[in-house]
């Protein structure tokens, strides 16, 4: 077989030739394509194309919204700022005291003592007795009866009212008890038996304080029953503790008297603001 059947496999130009690439012929599609043909898309890689010209304009990436507190003015991030760093003052402050109150006795707080105990007590108090080496094993109770005015003018005694039972009842089952339900009476009880004797009268000033603590809450607590706002007002209250021993275990050799011993203070009256509902 010749050149010249070679070349006859070819495809057929425009004109019939054989030959595409023949001297004189044009390699541009839109040209061979004719007049008519839409024009082909030009190569950006092509030197002088307009894939090489440059952007109308700036291109610049989309800012990303701002969140929290940058998000705020700046005159509200400085309040946020400021209210900040008083939260973070404020709790370093409170751990540093309540780690002095617990702390031994040292040279920060024989010179500042007054200033924490200011501060922690009573709504922060630390109490460790069930740490210690002899925690306690003893149930108090506090108890009230009232003397009472009635309205025909005589006078009436109430039966025993168990206030640390219903204080009791009030936190089973409670999931956030309150502060006054958990420690407004037994820290009273406790404040009035340390700083009275055994013949129940008061120590010093803070005895003469802390039974008119005492009467205050117990006084409070009964103008909230029924009956006394029925019978008539109150005019002497009587306040006792009973302390139970807690019970060993049903394996234990131990025996313990489960009798109740009671402690029964003198009466005492009734002023007529509390005898009202409180002090005004």
């Amino acid at each position: 077989m010749d050149a010249y059947d070679e070349d006859s496999r070819a495809p057929a130009g425009p004109d019939g030739s054989g030959d595409l690439h023949a001297p004189g012929a044009s390699t541009d599609p839109a040209a061979s394509a004719g007049p008519g043909a839409p024009a082909a898309p030009a190569d950006p890689g092509d030197p002088g194309g307009p894939g090489d010209s440059p952007p109308a304009g700036p291109v610049t990436a989309a800012a990303a919204p701002r969140t929290g507190v940058a998000a705020l003015s700046p005159r509200y991030q400085v309040g946020a700022a400021v209210a900040l760093a008083v939260v973070a003052v404020t709790a370093c402050v409170h751990l540093a005291m309540v780690f002095l109150s617990v702390a031994p006795a040292n040279t920060v707080t024989k010179q500042h003592g007054k200033a924490i105990e200011e501060w922690v007590y009573p709504e922060f108090e630390q109490n460790w007795k069930l740490f210690a080496p002899n925690p306690l094993q003893q149930n108090i109770a506090v108890q009230v009866r009232a003397e009472l005015r009635t309205k025909e003018g005589g006078l009436f005694t109430t039966g025993w009212y168990d206030l640390s039972a219903r204080d009791g009842a009030d936190i089973d089952g409670n999931l956030v008890p309150s502060h006054t339900q958990q420690n407004e009476l037994r820290r009273g009880w406790d404040f009035l038996v340390a700083t009275h004797g055994a013949d129940n009268r008061p120590i010093g000033m803070r005895g003469s304080l802390s039974e008119q603590y005492v009467r205050r809450i117990v006084v409070m607590r009964l103008n909230r029953e029924d009956t006394i706002h029925r019978e008539g007002v109150v005019r002497r209250v009587q306040v006792r503790s009973s302390t139970t021993n807690v019970q060993p275990p049903a394996w234990s050799q131990e025996k313990i008297s489960d009798k109740p011993v009671y402690r029964v203070l003198p009466w005492w009256t009734v002023s007529a603001d509390e005898a009202a509902g409180g002090v005004r």
